[in-house]
């Protein structure tokens, strides 16, 4: 039986000189979510967006914002992007020392929450914390570049993350970001997950952008679990 899949578009490789044509163009080009990658240049090497991104995006566009915050003690900004404009904030769970607090505040905000992992980290390092959350994001590359290769050896990771959802409702999203292609999906679908983060596989497909979110779900049309 085929899934009700969500996909994503990063925007952490957009063209920034034309960003609002580029959110106005994935939106009629069929994505579900926006994602906006939040780097702090400590949790990871690079730095990227702040608030005044998410309240600009959120002035273009209907479509839920999905914040990922690569970054050291997210409580701090965490009602900050909430006023900008976002919908859900996902935090790692390498950076919150306090989890369930931060999976709390997250949600009193009134937005979905969600927590990550690194390619390093293992499934058992959230399952305390599964009750906690509305989406599960399984990195599948290293967190805070764009454009990198699929790590297969996180499709194990996936599955695991799958079997510990199996008796939560309503159950969590899986979410799969880095080296989200037409080929990757699949994997990952099969494995369990739902929610499909893409970047250069949407904004830099050779046919154009609806090309490519055309290719991500036809992908994914055949997969069953």
């Amino acid at each position: 039986m085929s899934k009700d899949y969500v996909i994503v578009s990063s925007i952490l490789n957009a063209d920034l000189t034309r960003l609002g044509d580029v959110i106005r163009e994935v939106e009629a080009a069929g994505v579900d979510w926006i994602q906006i990658d939040v780097m702090d240049g400590h949790f990871v090497p690079n730095l990227s967006f702040g608030p005044s991104i998410v309240e600009a995006i959120r002035k273009v566009t209907i479509l839920p914002l999905d914040l990922h915050l690569m970054i050291e003690d997210p409580d701090r900004f965490l009602e900050t992007f909430a006023e900008a404009g976002s919908d859900s904030i996902t935090v790692h769970v390498e950076a919150c020392p306090h989890l369930d607090r931060t999976l709390l505040a997250i949600r009193d905000l009134g937005l979905r929450a969600g927590v990550a992992l690194k390619p390093e980290t293992p499934a058992s390092a959230v399952i305390e914390f599964l009750s906690l959350v509305d989406l599960v994001l399984v990195m599948t590359v290293d967190p805070g570049f764009a454009g990198q290769t699929f790590i297969p050896s996180t499709l194990s990771k996936i599955r695991q993350i799958h079997s510990l959802l199996e008796e939560i409702d309503p159950r969590p999203r899986i979410q799969v970001d880095g080296g989200i292609t037409a080929e990757t999906a699949p994997k990952a679908a099969s494995e369990g997950a739902d929610t499909f983060v893409a970047g250069s596989a949407i904004l830099k497909y050779p046919e154009g952008i609806q090309a490519g979110v055309e290719a991500l779900r036809n992908s994914l049309s055949t997969v069953t679990v």
